[in-house]
Parts: C-alpha cells; sequence; structure tokens
C-alpha cells in the first residue's frame, strides 16, 4: 500500500472519529434535557406499530396472516373488564413435523402438553390485551373461579353461558381461544414453525360476539445452497434452528398481531381515567366531561377509533 493510500485512509478515519466524537457530543447535551420533556403526548403509530405488513411478511416469508371482525356495537358499548377463558388444543397434543408425530406421548402427557401450548398463547393474549384500555381478571383467579364451580375442561366449559361466566368473574366480556396449529415443518432446505388460533371476545351482558379472531404465524428459515456439501451442511443447521425460542416468538406474535388490530376505545380510555382521578382524589369532584386534563386524553386518531371489518 503506497503512503498516499495510508495518509487518505487515515484522513478518513481520523474525520469518523471527529465525526462520532461531535455526535456523542450532541446526545449527551440534548440528554440534559431529557428530565424536560412533558408526558402524555399523542404517540406515533399506534394503530400500526408492531403489526406486519406485505414487506414484513415477504422478508420474513411468513405466509400467513390474522383476521379480525368487530361487531358494530362494540364502538359504542366496549367491554371494560375482560376475563380470558383457557384456550382449548384442537390438535393431537403430540410434536408434529409435517403431519406426522414425532413423539409418542401417552394420554396423561398429552393432556399435559395441551394444556402448555394452549396457555402459553393465552396468557400471551392477557398480556397484550392488559397493556390497553381493558381492566384483565387475572388468569389464576379466572380458573380458580372455574374449578370452584367444577368446570375443568372444554365440554363443561361450552355448557356454561356466557351471561353465567359474567357474574361469576365480575367481567362485561369474556375471551374463548382455541389453537388449531401448533407445529413444525421440514422439506429439504427449509423449516417452519406454525402458531395459529381462533376465538371470539363474547358480551357476558346479552352473549353476543363482539370481536372475532383468526391467524397464525410462520416461523421460515430457509438455507439457500449450490452444492453437496453445503445442502448437508444447511441441512443440519435448518433442523437445528427448529428451536423453542421460534415457536415462543411466533406464538408472541400471532397474539400481538391480534390485539394490535382492536380499535382504541376513547370511551374506555376517558372512564378509566375519571376513575383514576376520583379514587386518588380526597374529595372526589363531580363527574363531568371536563374532569380529565385534556393533555392525558388528546384526541384521538380516526385510524385509532374507526373499527375495521376483517384486516389481514
Amino acid at each position: 500500500m503506497s503512503r498516499r493510500v495510508m495518509r487518505a485512509v487515515a484522513k478518513d478515519a481520523l474525520w469518523l472519529i471527529a465525526a462520532s466524537v461531535f455526535a456523542a457530543g450532541c446526545a449527551s447535551v440534548d440528554a440534559k434535557d431529557a428530565n424536560a420533556r412533558p408526558f402524555f403526548q399523542q404517540p406515533y403509530e399506534v394503530a400500526t406499530h408492531g403489526r406486519k405488513d406485505w414487506w414484513d411478511r415477504l422478508v420474513e416469508l411468513d405466509p400467513s396472516g390474522v383476521k379480525v371482525a368487530m361487531a358494530p356495537e362494540y364502538a359504542a358499548n366496549p367491554p371494560e373488564r375482560i376475563a380470558v377463558l383457557p384456550f382449548i388444543d384442537d390438535g393431537s397434543a403430540q410434536y408434529v413435523v409435517d403431519k406426522l408425530p414425532m413423539t409418542m406421548r401417552n394420554k396423561d402427557q398429552r393432556n399435559r402438553w395441551a394444556w402448555t401450548d394452549s396457555e402459553r398463547l393465552r396468557l400471551d393474549m392477557v398480556g397484550y390485551l392488559a397493556q390497553r384500555e381493558f381492566i384483565l381478571r387475572n388468569p389464576i383467579g379466572v380458573d380458580a373461579v372455574l374449578a370452584s364451580h367444577g368446570i375443568d375442561d372444554g365440554a363443561k366449559l361450552a355448557r356454561v353461558s356466557p351471561e353465567q361466566l359474567g357474574r361469576w368473574l365480575d367481567a362485561d366480556a369474556v375471551v374463548y381461544g382455541e389453537v388449531t396449529h401448533y407445529e413444525g415443518f421440514y422439506l429439504f432446505l427449509v423449516s417452519a414453525e406454525q402458531v395459529s388460533i381462533k376465538g371470539r371476545v363474547v358480551s357476558t351482558r346479552d352473549g353476543k360476539t363482539l370481536i372475532g379472531f383468526s391467524g397464525g404465524r410462520y416461523h421460515v428459515n430457509p438455507m439457500p445452497a449450490i452444492d453437496p456439501i453445503d445442502m448437508a451442511i444447511n441441512s443440519v443447521q435448518t433442523l437445528a434452528d427448529m428451536r423453542d425460542v421460534n415457536i415462543a416468538r411466533a406464538e408472541d406474535e400471532v397474539c400481538r398481531e391480534v390485539v394490535v388490530r382492536i380499535p382504541q376505545s376513547p370511551i374506555l380510555e376517558r372512564r378509566l381515567a375519571e376513575e383514576a382521578i376520583e379514587r386518588g382524589s380526597d374529595t372526589p369532584p363531580e363527574p363531568s366531561a371536563g374532569a380529565i386534563n385534556a393533555a392525558v386524553l388528546a384526541p384521538v386518531d380516526a385510524s385509532r377509533s374507526a373499527p375495521p371489518t376483517t384486516t389481514n
């Protein structure tokens, strides 16, 4: 390498170091004002953040989708208190690859596994709903109440009306869910895990379905190869990629994508804020439309409140 080239490289390196130092200095100056930044701003991308679009599905090779259908009455009378009931596993409760069972679990083991995978998805659903404007009944309490009434399987649960469940659980709505796919696929140099669910949110006032949902998530890992050695190596890596952590990511994503499609409810947001202010006040104020600071309840974008019909 010539001296001229070495000097040019050194010069570029110095400029890069200087730019990095300058950027770090600017960042440290901005950080001093961080505590003065106001709370309660209107967040960006409330209705779309975390929701996969066509580009995400193309890049990640995820052919699945999520559909959420809203009843017209949901916008006017949304449920505040929600209880997510135990999900039901519709599968064989075996570890399945390409529709073939890879395990030989006995009945007790299958029962335990069906509860395990359905409960994972149920708790993911609880977690994402709890981040919203709903009040979630703790699943431990829900299960205790059901067990006290002898409800210990899906058939018995189906015989209890939503209205009765609402009285038992002190809930405005209950969520029924089913795990429809929980399996793996492998074809030469491509492995995939599929997790799919379906269900509905039912009002405990009249038994009507307020929200219907279905959909799934694939975790796909393609490993292209151009010669036999690459194929052999990639086959081992592809099989090794069929890991539990990828199943967990698929569980999380399908529930997140269902909940993100439920439109924000200004009615519930205002009600929660008013009740919280009343509880925190020594002298409860008279209920009024102006009881909430405008900064807390900023105007809601149409994209947040408009109920979708069916979305992919």
